[in-house]
Order: C-alpha cells, then structure tokens, then sequence
C-alpha cells in the first residue's frame, strides 16, 4: 500500500508540473503579442507595461518567465492590475461561497443518483426505468443559466419560497445560509444527476451479472444484501472517481453560471467579471489552482479506493 501511495503522489506531482507548464505555455500563446501589456490591461500607460515586464521577468528566456510566473502565483503576490486586487486573497475570500455551493449540490447530487442508478437498475426496462430515464435526460438537456432561471423566477419571485439569490455566510446566519442556497444546489444537482444515475445504473447492472454476485445469491443471502453489501460497493468505483473530478472543477470556477445566476460573490463570478474585464492575472491563477485542485483530488480518491479494494494497487 506504500509504494502505491508513494507512486500515486509522485505521478500527481508529475502530472502538476506538466499542467503547470502548460497552462504557462497556453498563456504565452494567447494572440495580441506581449503578455506584460495582456496582464497590465487595455488602459496600461507604457510606463506600467514595462513595470510589468521587469517585474514578472518577461525580459528574460521563457523558462525564467515561467518560474517566474509560478513563484508569485504560489507566493501570493499576483495583482490584478485592472481592478488593483490581490488576486490570492480575493480567492480567499470569495472561496467559502463557492464551496458552499459546490459541496451542498455535489452531496445532493451523489445521493439522488445513487438512489435514481439503483432504482433503474433493479427495475431495468420496466416504467420506472423508463420514467427516470426521461428525467435524466430532461436534466442533462437543460442549461444551467436557464434552470436557474426558472426555478428563482417561479419558486423565488412568484411563489416567495426561496430568497431571490445572494449569499449570507455560515458564520452570520446558519438558517438565511440554508434557505440562499437551497435553489443554487438544487439546481447545480439536476445538472449531474442524469448521468451520475445512468453511469451507475449501467455498472451496477453489470455487477449484477458477475459470477461472485452470482455465488452469493446461491448462498442464500438475501437481494438486499446481495445489492448494498457485493454489487452497490463495487459499482460506485468509477462513480465516486468522477465525482472527485467534477467536484475540484466546480471549486475551481465551475459554478460560475451558478453563481451569476444567483448573484453568489464566489470564484466562479469572479473568474466570469475577469473574462468579462479581459483581466488576465485572476484568470492565470484560478486555472493552475483548479488544474491542481483536479490533479490532487483526483490522487485521493485513487487512494481512497486502494485502501478500500486491493485489486485497485495490485493492477497500478
């Protein structure tokens, strides 16, 4: 199990440089020339361009740039010098409305599809199948930004159930907390659970048809245990892997149609203002935290999962 660990954590850290590096690279390749006159903004003086340029090493041979580059994005000096922010402690402070939309909606959506993936498994080809089938593909179909929508005009501005948008910390009101987030994640939920539920309904009938799941009903052990204890377990492997992945990328800015659409100050409206101001600093940041934010993740639930199942070290 060690040498797993030690394997797994040193690819991560492979994996991290190479992201890094080319996420450098991708930058340096924007069209529009120098990148000191893209991280100064449209409105710089030359003055400030060539401030810039000394101070980020851009005078320099590229892979001086580049450790450069990394050294004030992990340090923490990265200005925004269109909005004349740090862009870490923006981050910062921004973060705690992200993650409480990101983890409220990722632990409703593994849940519904847990239970929808068993449902239609276990009742395959049968109307309920059928029914969840629909809904899932409703789900998937549907855009964010348009889901939002709807549910805040009809459930908020009509029938006055839920707050129109926003966002009250934890820390100040735990119930107005609950209630600002309760639409946002269960909208960011409808977005996943239709392939979340099929992914797992697809494993889990596949399970059911191996010859240990087999054994055990000859055994006499009962369908319900045969289900949760031997066939569930197995079948959510590659699902609680996904999940790891989609849930780093939504803590790395993918909530931002979440978060415009419910006026949510986190990383995810914040990368959107800086897309929408052409300021490159909060955008360089938020990609390389979010690639490692996948990349980290990503390592442990590999791990996670070795420790759980042998034949997952046994095979790397």
């Amino acid at each position: 199990m060690a040498r797993f660990v030690v394997r797994r954590i040193g690819s991560a850290i492979l994996v991290m440089f190479a992201t890094s590096v080319l996420t450098f690279l991708i930058f340096q390749a924007i069209p529009s020339g120098d990148p000191a006159f893209r991280l100064a903004g449209k409105y710089s003086t030359p003055a400030q361009v060539e401030s810039i340029r000394r101070e980020w090493g851009f005078d320099k041979p590229i892979y001086v740039q580049y450790v450069k580059t990394m050294e004030k994005i992990f340090d923490g000096s990265v200005i925004s010098y269109t909005q004349q922010l740090n862009v870490d402690q923006t981050v910062i402070h921004d973060l705690p409305a992200t993650l409480s939309v990101t983890i409220g909606g990722a632990v409703i959506w593994l849940l519904v599809s847990v239970l929808f993936g068993v449902l239609s498994a276990i009742r395959a080809g049968r109307y309920l199948d059928r029914v969840l089938t629909v809904l899932a593909f409703i789900g998937l179909s549907m855009p964010a930004f348009f889901l939002g929508d709807i549910a805040l005009y009809y459930l908020g501005y009509k029938a006055k159930i839920f707050p129109l948008g926003d966002y009250v910390p934890l820390t100040q009101n735990p119930g107005a907390w609950f209630s600002h987030l309760l639409l946002p994640w269960m909208t960011l939920a409808v977005l996943y659970i239709g392939i979340y539920s099929r992914i797992l309904r697809s494993s889990l009938l596949d399970t059911l048809g191996e010859d240990y799941v087999r054994t055990a009903r000859a055994k006499g052990i009962s369908e319900r245990r045969v289900l949760i204890r031997h066939a569930l377990r197995n079948s959510m492997i590659p699902l609680i892997s996904l999940w790891g992945l989609d849930f780093a990328s939504l803590l790395g800015g993918g909530t931002i149609l979440i978060e415009e659409v419910f006026n949510i100050n986190g990383v995810g409206k914040y990368v959107g203002d800086s897309i929408g101001r052409l300021d490159v600093p909060p955008i360089l940041v938020i990609t390389v935290f979010a690639a490692f934010a996948v990349v980290a993740l990503s390592a442990i639930v590999d791990i996670l999962y070795a420790a759980l199942d042998p034949r997952i070290r046994l095979s790397s």
